[in-house]
């Protein structure tokens, strides 16, 4: 619920009467502006990503060839970094502010419709960036249907049926890593993989394995399954294990070619080893996915990936699953996350740890995980 000034007022039993007769200073703007940028992306859409210090309260207004982002509780800033791609609808775009709230405005090349929900996201922080409010939209007057209309009309098209991969980490020859009772990594992801498959068709999603059984795969090609069947969303299950075994909780990573930290460079020196890919090279890959990786972080994929991860994340905590000490989502070059499908390697929890161990083998626990990743798939806007 977007709460403004008069909202704030009825909400703490203070009269709305108050709100005209408090000094304007009383309510300061929180939040700056830090950046703004434009790009195009798949389907010719144009995206423009505002980036401000705290998370954005907006609403939109559709002028004659103008959008207009108003940010409550926001203050402009002309000297934001700017970054401005060709071949996007947006001609120019200006600041003003109005009372405590930033208006920020398109001109646009040609008109656009009421932009639909699915296509405006808000990213979290992550490393050097802040909140990002995130909005594509494509031209013409029949281009873009609000999500309304479009639940409303007959003819509107059948829902896409997603395509999720799903990825059970190590197999064969790999075992992963061992717990002190024996338990091996390779079999419980395995477990954990095969009841994500069930409830995620039951879901109606068309679901595929990288290994149905105890099957060794170098990272390579199982990247390549989600290539090969145009996945939407690709997850690498696993499960953790650390020198101390008093560590335990679930974690989840995207790609990066820096790790976040000296825990997540570990964990992706200790998983790309399963078949010694060289993770600064691209030697591994076809020539058209090494050009799109190498631009992997600015585009697409990686927001979307971090979408996915931090909506994974608050699934888990929701379910009251563990989390690691530390952040829920990190950073690392992990290997099986190299291709142009969003996607995201989730450790489960640490077989190191002795209770987590046992916890991790019981079918209960299992369907608790289960339950949680299906529920951040379905909560996941695939058409960003």
């Amino acid at each position: 619920m977007k709460v403004s000034r008069r909202n704030l007022l009825q909400i703490t039993g203070v009269s709305v009467v108050i709100a005209g007769l408090l000094p304007r200073m009383a309510f300061a703007a929180r939040n700056a502006l830090r950046s703004m940028r434009t790009g195009v992306q798949p389907g010719g859409k144009t995206r423009i990503v505002v980036e401000t210090s705290g998370r954005p309260s907006y609403t939109l207004v559709y002028g004659e060839n103008t959008l207009t982002i108003k940010i409550s509780n926001t203050t402009k800033n002309d000297s934001a970094e700017t970054k401005w791609a060709s071949g996007t609808l947006v001609k120019s775009v200006t600041q003003a502010q109005v009372g405590d709230a930033l208006n920020i405005i398109a001109e646009l090349r040609k008109p656009i419709n009421e932009i639909p929900k699915n296509q405006i996201m808000i990213l979290e922080p992550n490393g050097d960036n802040d909140y990002r409010l995130v909005i594509d939209f494509v031209a013409g007057s029949n281009a873009v249907k609000s999500s309304t209309a479009a639940a409303n009309d007959s003819s509107a098209p059948a829902t896409k049926k997603h395509i999720v991969v799903l990825d059970a980490g190590h197999g064969g020859k790999d075992p992963g890593c061992i717990g002190k009772g024996g338990t091996k990594e390779k079999t419980v992801v395995l477990s954990v993989a095969h009841k994500l498959r069930s409830a995620l068709r039951d879901a109606g999603f068309t679901v595929y394995m990288t290994r149905s059984d105890d099957t060794y795969l170098k990272l390579a090609d199982r990247a390549a399954i989600a290539e090969k069947k145009k996945a939407d969303l690709f997850l690498s299950i696993h499960a953790n294990a650390n020198p101390s075994r008093s560590v335990k909780g679930f974690s989840i990573y995207t790609l990066s070619e820096k790790a976040s930290d000296e825990e997540a460079q570990k964990l992706a020196d200790a998983e790309n080893a399963a078949d010694k890919i060289d993770v600064s090279g691209f030697e591994s890959f076809s020539k058209d996915i090494r050009v799109a990786l190498s631009a992997l972080q600015q585009h697409a994929v990686a927001e979307m990936s971090e979408e996915y991860a931090n909506g994974c994340a608050r699934a888990f905590n929701r379910a009251g699953i563990e989390q690691q000490a530390g952040p829920a989502v990190r950073h690392a070059p992990l290997a099986v996350l190299r291709s142009t499908v969003p996607g995201a390697l989730i450790e489960c929890g640490h077989l190191s740890n002795a209770a987590e161990e046992k916890l991790l083998k019981t079918s209960s626990h299992q369907d608790k995980l289960v339950a949680a990743i299906v529920k951040s798939i379905k909560n996941y806007d695939f058409e960003v």
